[in-house]
């Protein structure tokens, strides 16, 4: 692993001067993902690890980006890149998503086309492998935009998804996470009042690590992913923003795709995904500074965190976060790969 990380950092994948904050490209982005935000900090990350996710990160933005170059459309390069991610137990998607207060893992998706504004979510499945192939199959082969729990799984079924018993998502890592939370949980209603308790319970170390992409492509039009295993410890059939069209998940050719990752609750009370859109197309905001606005400004405001990525119709990406870090990266036109994870 040393030696990958070595190799990835000589090729200039890590990091790139071209973009200073992190937040803007030139204008020439095809392919943008997250893998999740929240406090990652590389005193506490080693080497190999930090190259593991560089590793997977990489490969999701090239596999995306070799869909595009094939002439195929921004859904399809959206939906190789995050089963890529979905795939990989480093993130809170798919294997390794992260375990319920019932010791479950329940995993939500969306998918929005930026050119029809058609659009598919899942939430609360425990038997699909790929959510992000689920809530696809419900934009294009159903007449609804959402469907949850046993009755999407019936419908993925029927429309020919791989599905897996339900501790193929299980990993000795997330499990452990739950454990750490329920051992917090119950010391702090022994010692906490009520208020301090729920606010506790929604730690930040327990609710991120969604998954999400974004892409341009050949014929000018956007797309937006996301997939998610929610927050570790979440209770009573919660879903959180991805799912939420508007909320977690939009894309729309007059404007931009985004994908968000964070603390959903806050997300789905700002519709952060659509206010972003709405600045943008009757403010005529840039994608930058209407992303920032949101995500800097008015999610914290009323006490969320999180990140989020977007795409506009120009390839112009916008990554903005307000936590200590984000799993981030896009690739250009000419194939430039450019992979980050810290604050700049």
């Amino acid at each position: 692993m040393k030696q990958l990380f070595f190799l990835l950092t000589m090729l200039g994948i890590i990091s790139s001067c071209t973009t200073p904050s992190g937040n803007q490209s030139d204008g020439n982005v095809v392919l943008v993902i997250h893998g999740g935000a929240g406090t990652i900090l590389k005193e506490n990350m080693t080497p190999e690890l930090e190259a593991q996710y560089i590793a997977v990160l990489t490969s999701s933005l090239q596999a995306g980006y070799d869909t595009l170059q094939k002439g195929a459309s921004s859904l399809d390069a959206i939906e190789t890149a995050i089963l890529i991610m979905e795939d990989s137990p480093l993130f809170n998607a798919g294997v390794g998503a992260v375990f319920t207060n019932e010791g479950k893992n329940e995993l939500d998706a969306a998918i929005m086309d930026g050119k029809t504004l058609a659009a598919g979510a899942v939430a609360g499945l425990t038997t699909v492998r790929n959510p992000v192939l689920a809530a696809r199959a419900v934009m294009e082969k159903s007449n609804h935009v959402m469907m949850i729990g046993a009755g999407a799984e019936k419908f993925a079924r029927e429309a020919g998804l791989v599905m897996v018993d339900p501790s193929y998502f299980y990993t000795e890592n997330r499990w452990n996470g739950l454990q750490r939370a329920l051992e917090k949980e119950k010391m702090e209603l022994d010692h906490a009042d009520t208020t301090a308790s729920i606010r506790n319970y929604y730690s930040p170390d327990y609710k991120f690590g969604t998954v999400g992409a974004c892409a341009l492509d050949n014929y000018g039009n956007l797309a937006a992913a996301t997939s998610t295993g929610g927050m570790t410890n979440k209770r009573y059939g919660r879903v959180g923003d991805v799912p939420i069209i508007g909320a977690g998940t939009y894309a729309n050719n007059r404007t931009a795709a985004i994908s968000c990752t964070g603390w959903g609750e806050y997300f789905i009370r700002s519709v952060v995904a659509h206010d972003i859109s709405a600045m943008m197309e009757y403010g005529k905001l840039s994608l930058n500074d209407a992303a920032n606005k949101v995500m800097m400004e008015k999610v914290p405001a009323l006490g969320g965190d999180g990140g989020l990525i977007g795409l506009d119709a120009k390839g112009n990406v916008t990554m903005p976060f307000n936590t200590p870090g984000m799993y981030r990266g896009y690739i250009t036109k000419d194939g430039k790969v450019v992979v980050k994870i810290f604050k700049d």
